[in-house]
């Protein structure tokens, strides 16, 4: 019996450029409304009108007594800002078990695009837009649009729960998918 080869042979994961672009307006939205409230964080570098963001600048959001989430900004230019975000938990636990119970993320804003993009995460130094799979690491195929999911996910948890008050004027936003 012979195989034919073109029904036996595994698709490749194609990322969906639109869904990605739009998860990514989706987290610039999101980071607007958490941090907009805080200072004229989310605007355009612009010196002449003194709204500049400055490197260093930390923000702390409190879930619970046991889950906080920092934002440091780490790098600030004329139409981008990077950010690292982190969750920080109350655990007692060795420092390889911590580390995979306290996610990272490093965030580029792009704000004449209006998205911001996850560019690293734990481990991963630069988040491929598709990995093969299996692999050496196991990233899974969509590891760039799963761990901006989880970003989505994230900031949606600091809006609801955490100590900021935003008035949301379009529930699409706050949506679980």
């Amino acid at each position: 019996m012979r195989l034919n080869h073109s029904t036996t042979s595994i698709k490749k994961y194609r990322p969906k450029l639109p869904d990605l672009m739009q998860l990514c307006e989706c987290n610039y939205l999101l980071m607007c409304k958490l941090l907009l409230g805080r200072n004229q964080f989310i605007k355009p570098h612009n010196k002449e009108q003194g709204e500049t963001e400055e490197v260093g600048d930390t923000y702390h959001f409190f879930i619970s007594e046991q889950l906080a989430y920092t934002i440091l900004v780490k790098e600030v230019t004329r139409y981008t800002t990077l950010v690292y975000i982190s969750q920080n938990q109350a655990i007692n636990a060795d420092a390889n078990f911590k580390s995979i119970l306290s996610p990272t993320m490093h965030i580029r804003l792009y704000h004449d695009a209006r998205m911001a993009e996850v560019n690293s995460s734990q481990n991963i130094r630069w988040i491929k837009p598709r990995y093969d799979y299996p692999n050496k690491k196991m990233h899974l195929p969509d590891e760039k649009q799963q761990i901006n999911q989880f970003l989505k996910e994230w900031l949606q948890l600091c809006l609801r729960q955490g100590q900021v008050q935003v008035n949301f004027l379009n529930n699409d936003l706050m949506d679980e998918s």
